[in-house]
């Protein structure tokens, strides 16, 4: 099969932009792919179509390699059209060229039109992710509520991330054929390429430079926004009996930054972000950590962060937040926080590093989880199954005779 992928941010510096170069490094070793996105890096054995867009690109909610841009819910209506105008331009050139037996697209909003837009040129079909931070987005944004409302019908499938998101998607959709939704909609949560991390990481480096040797290690890796709850770890810190290491950026940096000053923590790191090109130093950081902590206070997807921590055989502190617990499970594979609540982490990280036999069992029960579900080689196979039920006789990428007339065709040139 050749696939199409669809995707509307850099593909380093969020979970969704991870998931989808995973998936993607499965997917081709055994079918043909193309992606049409705004990135410049190269990904091995794919076929890229690089978006330019118009302005700089906008966020959802924050994105550490696009620090200074607008959200999507502050464009404007001519904004709007500029940023369609210059996905609808690519994506065509890709589906001309490469020829695709099917699309998929990461993110709801603006790539939902765009998909459906060229789905009624070409016939070509059509599959949807939703990644949970894209509902946020449209929740907020009725303009791009409304873009979605009508690709969802056409779409072959439609996956969320986990259960949460599966819920949150059908109940915004609740006044479409809500039965129809549910049939087709799966839960088809991220993973990792074990590949990557295999190879032994010496942490001598790290202990060096951060003054860590001898000491009990927590860290956190992720974006450092209000959601991920990255102020109640800081606010922890003054009680952790040990070093606590923070990898991110985003809007939060200046405040977090300002309370690790006026508590006077010298137990915490701030490390910033940490990119591709740095990216073993961010498995020495897995492999030297004692506990990982997770404390979103809203509902999210599972993160590629905790599956990758897990790999590395680390208990995993964590709210029962949105996908969160289809990985970590009390006890099994890692121990719960309530929600806001700096006591309660400091309370369970400090269990876990005075208690070295329990975190050992936790983080080699972690590690057995991840092998046995959230490897990419078995998720990829997942979504091929759903592309090739999707294929349909027209998904060859050459245009149908006839075609609806309630399309987006004729709202944007």
């Amino acid at each position: 099969m050749n696939i199409l992928y669809l995707y509307d941010f850099p593909l380093w510096g969020n979970g969704s932009g991870t998931f989808l170069r995973n998936l993607m490094a499965e997917v081709v070793k055994k079918h043909k792919v193309a992606l049409v996105a705004p990135e410049r890096r190269q990904i091995p054995k794919v076929r890229q179509f690089r978006v330019t867009p118009p302005f700089p690109l906008p966020v959802f909610i924050g994105h550490p390699e696009l620090k200074d841009s607008k959200r999507y819910k502050d464009l404007t209506a001519a904004e709007i059209t500029k940023l369609y105008r210059a996905y609808l331009a690519t994506a065509i050139r890709a589906v001309e060229h490469f020829k695709p037996d099917i699309i998929h697209f990461h993110h709801l909003g603006l790539l939902s039109m765009l998909a459906r837009y060229v789905h009624d040129l070409t016939g070509v079909g059509y599959i949807a992710t939703t990644h949970g931070s894209d509902l946020k987005h449209i929740k907020e944004d009725r303009r791009f509520y409304n873009m979605t409302v009508h690709s969802i019908k056409d779409a072959k499938r439609i996956t969320a991330v986990s259960g949460h998101t599966r819920r949150w998607f059908l109940d915004m959709f609740e006044g479409q054929s809500r039965y129809e939704l549910k049939r087709k909609t799966n839960i088809i949560p991220g993973g990792i390429n074990t590949e990557e991390h295999k190879k032994k990481q010496h942490t001598r480096s790290v202990d060096w430079r951060y003054g860590l040797s001898g000491k009990k290690v927590a860290l956190f890796v992720g974006r450092l926004t209000e959601e991920k709850g990255v102020e109640y770890i800081i606010k922890a810190a003054a009680k952790i009996n040990g070093d606590v290491l923070i990898v991110g950026d985003g809007p939060e940096m200046k405040k977090l930054k300002t309370i690790k000053r006026e508590l006077g923590l010298k137990n915490l790191h701030i490390l910033g972000y940490i990119g591709r090109e740095k990216s073993e130093k961010l498995k020495k950081l897995y492999a030297r950590a004692d506990v990982i902590i997770a404390p979103s206070v809203i509902d999210e997807a599972l993160g590629i962060v905790i599956l990758e921590a897990m790999y590395y055989a680390k208990p995993v502190v964590a709210t029962r937040k949105g996908g969160i617990p289809l990985a970590v499970k009390e006890n099994e594979t890692g121990l719960f926080v309530k929600p806001r609540n700096a006591t309660d982490i400091a309370e369970k990280v400090n269990a876990l590093f005075a208690d070295e036999e329990k975190s050992k069992r936790l983080g080699e029960n972690a590690k057995r989880v991840v092998e046995e579900r959230f490897t990419w080689n078995i998720i990829s196979e997942r979504f091929v199954a759903l592309y090739a039920a999707g294929t349909s006789k027209n998904g060859s990428g050459e245009s149908l005779k006839k075609k609806k007339s309630n399309s987006y065709a004729h709202h944007i040139h």
